[in-house]
């Protein structure tokens, strides 16, 4: 979720635009660029858009293990974590 300090004008952007890059390096979080109050931009630093990507190639790798048939249910892995640490099931 984007928050509302991160939405910020293509303007304001371009006129302060050191001050923008410095936040964005802090704090890995992506920028709104907004044109006439609509959102027309997402910027964000390059390592925080590598993670972005790497995130985004464990999840197609992990849909194709489970298109393949190599993955288990959920439920299952759950339990034997459940049972190997001696975890009570909640109740429901």
């Amino acid at each position: 979720m984007i928050a509302l300090q991160d939405i910020r004008s293509l303007t304001d952007f371009q006129r302060n635009t050191k001050a923008h890059l410095k936040r964005l390096k802090s704090t890995g979080r992506p920028v709104v660029l907004t044109v006439n109050g609509r959102a027309e931009l997402i910027v964000q630093n390059a390592a925080a858009y590598e993670d972005t990507l790497d995130a985004i190639r464990g999840i197609q790798r992990g849909l194709d293990e489970m298109k393949a048939g190599k993955g288990e249910p959920a439920r299952m892995v759950l339990d034997r974590i459940r049972a190997k640490h001696k975890i009570p099931r909640s109740p429901r």
